[in-house]
Parts: structure tokens; sequence; C-alpha cells
């Protein structure tokens, strides 16, 4: 785990510069943010949760505090992490506590220097991006050191250097690859004089990372120990019209993921987006090749830390029943494209009424690429080989999934809103879930919904949510209500229910029931839940994780001060 004495050193520099600038006691701010959330374990044989399962578990808890200090263009801060033990769905390498990140900044009017952790992204993050996600129990943070410097009005300049966080692991022991990038961003209408008044705005970005780790002694091949990746953006705007573009490539880099392939790696994405009052479009193109980029081969405990991030290009849905098969990024492979479109239907029309409407409409299908074995080969991904070849704009047979969503947002009256809508989606079990590229299993669903809110008074509100899942694979059929009261801004009391019926799989049906009731005072929210959790995948932005079935009370406590 973290040392305690690094919090001391940086208190202490933070306490010398204070001195040093004649410390002004309005100058210094200090902030923070805390968040515990603890859940209790029970016996359910209505939805299979027996003693076995638990396994002596009653409670788990997952906190975090973090502090900030600030004094000037200079700031250090701390965050404290604790699993005790991990909850359930969260990896249990995080069991345990400590200082899980710490930093010291300098932030000038052109230049910034982080030394510790930190958190940054080039571009996209193809190449590059470090984040951190609580609800997921993702962290990867960078340990070492951040420059940012603006030589020149338009130009931006990034340089990481260190290793990334692997639950609770030191460098020395979790045999983790050291990571370095440097990245530059020119925005040319800032930086050339002749640009400055054009109504297309340009913008240019490159960047560079490489990962050392040393080459394993037990492995059958001979691993390469340096591996180097490039991107290069545009960024381009005229009026109306919107596109972004980045590509981005790596050496080969033989690891776990992609059964040990000498295979080089590249990533596309495209977006272009047009908009005018009343009307927006957004098109989206997305090819991965064997673009897996980890500081770890073949980690012993849990996933890898990502050093890349591939951005989702399916629809984010944020309703329970249409987010039930959520699409992971395949980093071995995929190619699709995606299209969304909204309209705001002018009011006085038989739909737009008094008060006017607006229509969201979202498509993105996704499927693998065409790979084919090497020359001399029978099959695909042999180890030791550069595992296929592809052509680059090629689609593959096999679907990985498909999303066809329609959303009607619409103003009744001053005291009724309504939100409808309705989902297709085709979603490969086989590939999202178990990682086999070449078979093609899906699951096929159809998603109705509605959520409607009636406003009693300015005060108190009344919400219900009506949700239904069609589908003849995996568990059936589901249905969903909930009803929420909210007596505004203190007070939220919810009751729901998940009913699972025609399952092929049991003759029985589940219903996953949950009351919770949420106090917020000012920046501090409680809320208390009980009932049963069902057993799925949560994803947020595209990275997931699997959450099992729960039964039991769920308490979050969060607060920023």
């Amino acid at each position: 785990m973290m040392r305690i004495p690094a919090i001391f050193f940086a208190l202490l520099i933070m306490g010398a510069l204070s001195v040093q600038a004649q410390f002004d006691p309005d100058k210094a701010q200090v902030q923070g943010n805390f968040q515990i959330d603890m859940q209790t374990y029970q016996e359910d044989e209505k939805i299979g949760i027996t003693s076995e399962d638990i396994d002596g578990k009653k409670t788990a808890l997952n906190a975090y505090g973090k502090v900030v200090y600030r004094y000037g263009d200079f700031s250090a801060g701390l965050r404290y992490e604790a699993y005790l033990p991990p909850i359930e769905g969260y990896n249990q390498a995080y069991k345990g506590h400590g200082i899980a990140h710490k930093y010291v900044k300098y932030n000038g009017d052109n230049i910034e220097i982080t030394v510790g952790n930190f958190y940054d992204q080039f571009g996209n993050g193809l190449i590059f991006r470090s984040y951190e996600e609580w609800s997921l129990g993702y962290d990867n943070s960078m340990n070492g050191a951040h420059v940012k410097v603006k030589p020149l009005d338009g130009i931006t300049l990034k340089g990481v250097y260190g290793t990334q966080r692997h639950y609770w692991q030191e460098y020395e022991d979790g045999g983790r690859g050291m990571v370095r990038g440097v990245d530059a961003n020119i925005n040319l209408n800032r930086l050339l004089e002749g640009l400055k008044s054009s109504k297309t705005r340009i913008s240019l970005g490159g960047s560079f990372v490489s990962k050392y780790e040393k080459d394993d002694p037990f492995s059958d091949y001979k691993l390469p120990e340096n591996i180097g990746g490039y991107a290069g953006r545009l960024n381009l705007r005229h009026g109306k019209w919107s596109f972004r573009g980045e590509y981005a490539r790596k050496i080969n880099d033989p690891h776990s993921i992609n059964n040990y392939i000498f295979k080089d790696g590249e990533a596309l994405w495209l977006s272009g987006t047009y908009t005018q009052k009343g009307f927006g479009a957004i098109a989206s193109f997305k090819r991965i090749d064997n673009f897996s980029f980890t500081s770890m081969r073949n980690p012993s405990v849990g996933d890898a830390p990502n050093i890349n991030y591939l951005p989702p290009l399916s629809h984010q849905h944020k309703y329970t029943l249409p987010a039930m098969y959520p699409y992971a990024t395949q980093a071995n492979g995929e190619i699709g494209y995606s299209a969304e479109m909204f309209y705001r239907v002018p009011k006085g029309t038989k739909l737009g009424g008094e008060n006017g409407a607006k229509l969201s409409l979202n498509y993105s299908k996704i499927h693998g690429l065409d790979k084919e074995p090497l020359p001399g080969d029978t099959a695909i991904n042999v180890p030791g080989t550069e595992g296929y070849r592809a052509d680059f704009l090629k689609f593959g047979d096999i679907k990985y999934f498909e999303d066809l969503s329609l959303k009607l947002d619409k103003k009744v009256s001053k005291s009724v809103k309504f939100t409808a809508g309705y989902t297709h989606i085709d979603y490969n079990v086989a590939v999202i879930e178990e990682s086999i590229e070449e078979v093609e299993q899906l699951y096929k669903t159809d998603v109705g919904f509605i959520d409607l809110t009636y406003n009693i008074n300015r005060e108190e509100a009344l919400r219900t949510e009506l949700q239904y899942l069609s589908t003849r694979q995996d568990s059936g059929n589901w249905a969903m209500a909930m009803v929420e009261y909210s007596h505004s801004p203190n007070w939220f009391v919810t009751v729901q229910d998940q009913y699972n019926f025609n399952n092929p799989k049991t003759d029985n049906t589940y219903h996953y029931y949950t009351f919770s009731v949420a106090y917020v005072h000012e920046s501090t929210r409680f809320s208390l839940s009980y009932g049963r959790q069902r057993e799925g995948i949560l994803c947020v932005g595209g990275v997931c994780r699997q959450v099992p079935a729960s039964s039991g009370f769920r308490l979050t406590i969060s607060s920023t001060f």
C-alpha cells in the first residue's frame, strides 16, 4: 500500500511554500469530498442466494475521502480509500485501506507541474488516458511526474512519466511497466495571425507513448521490452459543421489478452456533427484492431491497468431495462458506426402542442473484423505469429452489437411531462461476455419505457417509470415499475420492482424489489435502500464490470466541503 510518510512530505512542501510566499490566509483554500458505500448480505433462496454464496460475508464497505489544499499557484492533495472488504462486484484485490492517491502541483501561467498521482488524457484517449470511475472500481492513475507547458499562444505540450496503479501492489511487486509519453496540441487559429479571424477553426494534435516492461524469462517467446505507440488527430469546425478524427498505431505487443500474437495494433475514430436551431445530427465510425494497450502482459491479480481508452460507439442508455445489455468495447478487434439525430418539434403542431417536444433517434452497429488466417496457418491468433490479416474497411460476418433507439421528450403542461421510448438491441453474448470472437450468439431484445413526472406543487413531485423488455433468450422477459416521491430539495422516497417471467431457464418467476429513501442537506446526501439486486453487467463509458445478485441493505453517504 501507499506509505503514509509521503503525506507528511507533501504537507511539508506546502508549508514551506506558504511561508516563503508570506502566508496570506485569504489565498489558502481547503476543499474535499468523501463517500461511504456499505452493503449488507443475506440469504434469499427465492432468487438463488444461499449461505455458500454469502460465504460468511455479512457486510462490505467501500469508502474514500479526498482533501485538497491550495495556496496561490500551489496545491497538494490526497485520497484515502478503504475496502473492508470490497462490495461484491469489485475486484477483491482492493481489500485493505491506505493512501491511494497523493500529489503536489504547481500551476503557473504557462506551466503546470505535478509530482505524485495524476490523471490526464491525450486527444480522445486512443493512445493514453488515466482516469478513475468509482462506481466501477476502476482506477489506473499514474504515479510519477506530469508536465504541461504553453510556450506560445495556441500550443500546448504535455509530458508524462511513471507507473500505473494496480490495486494496492507496489511497483516492485506488481511487475508493471514504466509508462512514458508526450503530447502536442496546436490551435492554428490562435497561433497564426492570418487565421485568427477565420470562420473555420482548426486544431492539430499528436502523441507518442511507450511502455517499458522486462521480458518474461519463462515465456516461450522473445517478448519486446519497449512498446511504442503514436497517434495523430484533427479537429475542424466551420459554422454548423464540425469534424473530429484520430488515428493511433502501436508496434507488436504480445500479451495474454491477444493470445501472444506479434501483430501491430491500430485504432481509428471519426466523428462528424451538424447542428442548427431545432435539429442536430452526429455520425461516427470506429475501427479497433489488436489495440489492447496495458502496462502488464499477464497480471497475476485482476485485470491489467489500461494505458489507453477506447471510446464507446454505442448509445449509453440511462434507463434500467434498455441498459440491461450494454456493449463493452472489444480491444482485440471491432468495426462499426453510429448515428444520432434530434429534432425539436415546433409548438402549435399536433405532436408539439403548446410546449413543443423533442425527438431523438440513435442507431449503432458493430461487427468483428474480417479476419483471415495468415498463409500457412489454419486458424487466426496462433501464438508467436502475426495472428491474422484483415481488410481495413471490411466488416466481418460476426455481428457483435446493434442498437436502435427512439425517444420522445414532451412537456404536456406546467405540471406534467414525460419521456417515452423504444429500443431494439442485438447483443452477442459469446463475444461480449465470453470473448469468443468467431461465434454469433445473439440475444434479441425489444424494450419500451415511459417516464412520467407530475409536479404536485413547486416543492413536491411524483415520478413513475414503467418499462418492459421482451426476449426469447437469456432470462426471458422483464417488467419494471417504479414510483418516486420527492419533496425538493431534501427528501426522495422510491419503491420499485423488476419482475422476471417467461424465463426459459426455469419455471419460477422472480421479483427484484427495492425500497429506498434519500435525504439531501446542502452538499451532503444520505441514502438507504433495502431489496434485491439482479445479476448483470454494469457499464460506464464502455468499461464494464460484472455485478452479482444480492439481497440486503445498502447505505450511501456522500458530501463535499
